[in-house]
């Protein structure tokens, strides 16, 4: 992969300039990572008031979460490269816009589609942290980078934390879910202007093109994946299996493109394709059990045998402690992993994902179960949220690191759009006729399919070698410390 300096490329003394430069301007990709947090940690204890207000039914507000999460499956990888070819400043200020614009719709819309359409325009949050990277990567020395990438995803992960609970204070004053979304809105509006302060570009560029055709296909693929999934129960496999032929012609498609979209061969490399199947893992039971346990803590138990009554705020306080536990886990997984390796650091961290799963299909008729249940997950989260972003930015080839950073965001965040739509799926089998309420087994069923996959993925981190992996050029780099 070849690379190009810019125009205006500095001398050894202003790079030192630019380097200060975009050391002051990490503040401001900070604020952005709050506010992709907070925009996603916010969103899932509003559902059920989203649902009320729409007149949606619960098992089809899982599709809230997913519409987002399916945009970011292709959005990722497409900005990300886009980034690396025309700059990543350039690049997150687009994705900034369509965030912004994104939020206002889902504050103002008059139903679900339209709602879907607003989530669908916020999928580029998932791409902010990748583009960042790539750009502190470009511009800062090694140890000033990793700085700056441990203070973006801290960044991310405490907007997540202050998300759900300003949110849900937000609401308990107005009692309004419009102004309640009005507020995520308008702090997606201001990070526009903001991203034309003192933001360098990316000063080296790749050489080369988007693959066009290979984003059609992804994105077609996936939107007949969910679909299926979506309609399984009432068309059968028709959809699922058109999806599956149409993802082997991407395959295809991008092994025989020289720039591809998603480098498929790197999925395959057995030394990293646990990695990504773990991330893949990560994405379902981190997205895929929020829209359920919103729903079924904000459930009647007078009138459906289970949860709480709980209202948007409430629901945020639950899952405070989880979250806060994530925070700190995240922040200290360099040392955790520095004292085990991150082989097993991963394993127990999947594994205590397992057992809180596990945990809340059991024991679930009390606020302190599900409490402690998801501060056993917390634990696990946040180690696993902290160790891979920067391991695979280090093993990247710096042409190429926006893409390849966002190839493990986009498999993560592919997991979680499936699981949107098998959690739907499972949540409306359950309900006796369209538009019921689900029943307290479907619940037990989506706990026990994440525990299975939390499991799974434990088991596959030992599976991972850590031989020197080799890069485009043909030569090896070691393995992250």
């Amino acid at each position: 992969m070849t690379t190009t300096e810019r125009p205006d490329a500095p001398d050894a003394a202003s790079r030192e300039t630019g380097a200060g430069s975009v050391r002051a301007a990490v503040g401001l990709l900070v604020l952005f990572e709050l506010t992709s947090g907070f925009l996603q940690g916010g969103i899932a204890p509003l559902l059920p008031e989203i649902g009320r207000e729409l007149s949606v039914p619960d098992a089809d507000l899982t599709w809230v979460i997913s519409a987002q999460l399916l945009a970011a499956a292709v959005s990722v990888p497409v900005l990300g490269r886009l980034g690396d070819l025309h700059g990543h400043r350039k690049v997150l200020r687009w994705a900034l816009a369509a965030v912004a614009l994104g939020t206002l719709l889902v504050a103002l819309a008059p139903n679900l589609p339209v709602l879907l359409a607003g989530r669908v325009l916020t999928g580029p949050l998932a791409a902010l942290l990748p583009l960042e990277i790539a750009l502190v990567r470009d511009r800062l020395p090694l140890a000033l980078a990793r700085s700056a990438i441990a203070r973006l995803v801290g960044a991310l992960a405490l907007g997540t934390l202050l998300g759900g609970v300003l949110t849900g204070a937000v609401h308990e004053l107005t009692d309004d879910i419009r102004l309640t979304l009005l507020v995520p809105a308008a702090l997606a509006a201001a990070c526009v202007p903001v991203s034309f302060l003192a933001i360098p570009e990316t000063r080296r560029l790749a050489r080369g093109r988007l693959d066009l055709p290979g984003a059609v296909l992804l994105s077609a693929t996936m939107l007949l994946l969910l679909s299926g999934v979506a309609a399984a129960k009432d068309d059968g496999p028709g959809l699922p299996a058109l999806a599956a032929v149409l993802g082997a012609v991407w395959t295809r498609v991008e092994l025989r493109t020289a720039e591809p979209l998603v480098d498929v061969r790197a999925l395959a490399d057995r030394r990293v394709a646990p990695f990504f199947l773990c991330a893949f893992a990560f994405g379902v039971v981190y997205f895929g059990g929020q829209a359920p346990d919103a729903t079924f803590l904000a459930a009647d138990p007078a009138a459906t045998g289970y949860g709480f009554g709980l209202s948007a705020l409430s629901i945020s306080l639950v899952a405070l402690p989880a979250a806060a536990t994530a925070v700190v886990t995240s922040s200290l997984t360099a040392r955790i992993a520095g004292r085990t390796g991150y082989v097993p650091a991963l394993a127990v961290s999947f594994a205590l994902v397992a057992a809180s799963f596990l945990t809340t299909a059991a024991l679930h008729t009390a606020i302190w179960q599900l409490v402690a249940a998801k501060i056993l997950a917390g634990l696990g989260l946040g180690v696993a949220l902290g160790a891979m972003p920067t391991v695979i930015a280090e093993a990247s080839d710096p042409s190429r690191t926006g893409v390849t950073t966002a190839l493990y965001n986009n498999v993560k965040t592919l997991g979680g759009a499936v699981a949107g739509g098998v959690m739907a799926a499972v949540l409306t089998a359950s309900a006796p006729h369209a538009g019921a309420t689900p029943g307290e087994s479907a619940y037990v069923t989506v706990w026990l399919l994440c525990a299975a996959l939390a499991a799974a993925a434990a088991a596959l981190t030992l599976v991972a070698r850590s031989a020197p992996a080799k890069t485009a050029r043909g030569a090896t780099t070691s393995p992250a410390p």
